[in-house]
């Protein structure tokens, strides 16, 4: 919620307490008031219609107790409940609120709950960019560790890997990496349609092919074997004929 605006839904049952709540949303430009309800079936209604981060929910309702109206929902959104009884708070923090406001709520008060859903958006915003990225790079490189050292190799970059008993050799467009690693493992992570095994002991990019015939390819001027084994599932690839 970082780039945009917290969209925001007041419950309660008192006419007054709405008003109050919409002026304390008013002074703070990263909130927006999408809607407000006298009571939970109008806000279930609500819930389903629009987009909603956050919800001020009162708990001593008609109907249903805000607290009891919570558990029926499977995603709500961040909760900060308003009650003028204290008695509901411990319940309140047991559905995992965010706050929990006493009436008559200050504005100082109300301020402070609203930064905490901040500090809560701005960290699961962080952790997706962290997801996302990982994600990205797990998709664009991969690692060896050779050498006592641990390589960041470009899958763009890889021509071919050839299986060295309990090694593996990678040969790539600017290098040749030797590690100890079996060619069968590092075909599980290998992205199926950019990479093919062709025989036992070789794995190729399937973008470096220079030229093919049923039983050879020659990459980077290197001819590899197509193994039997291999060739039908290749011909399906490559379409030979």
């Amino acid at each position: 919620m970082r780039n945009k605006k917290i969209a925001c839904l007041a419950v309660d049952d008192e006419p007054l307490a709405l008003e109050v709540l919409k002026k304390h949303v008013a002074l703070v430009p990263s909130l927006e008031l999408k809607d407000v309800c006298f009571n939970a079936v109008d806000a279930l209604a609500i819930l389903r219609q629009k987009d909603i981060d956050l919800m001020f929910l009162d708990i001593q309702m008609p109907q249903i107790l805000g607290t009891d109206f919570i558990r029926t929902l499977k995603k709500p959104p961040k909760i900060i409940f308003t009650t003028a009884y204290r008695k509901f708070a411990v319940e309140g923090f047991e559905l995992d609120a965010v706050d929990y406001l006493l009436k008559p709520i200050s504005f100082e008060r109300f301020l402070k709950a609203v930064n905490k859903v901040m500090d809560l958006s701005a960290k699961n915003t962080d952790k997706a960019e962290i997801t996302e990225n990982k994600k990205s790079d797990a998709d664009t490189f991969i690692h060896f560790r050779s050498d006592r050292k641990v390589l960041k190799i470009a899958l763009d970059d890889i021509l071919y890997i050839e299986s060295l008993k309990d090694y593996i050799k990678v040969v790539t467009k600017n290098k040749t990496i030797i590690t100890k690693q079996s060619i069968s493992s590092l075909e599980e992570i290998l992205p199926k349609d950019s990479f093919t095994r062709i025989h036992r002991s070789y794995i190729i990019s399937l973008s470096k092919i220079e030229s093919y015939t049923s039983e050879l390819i020659e990459i980077a001027k290197q001819e590899l074997p197509v193994s039997r084994m291999y060739r039908h599932e290749l011909a399906k690839m490559l379409r030979i004929e």
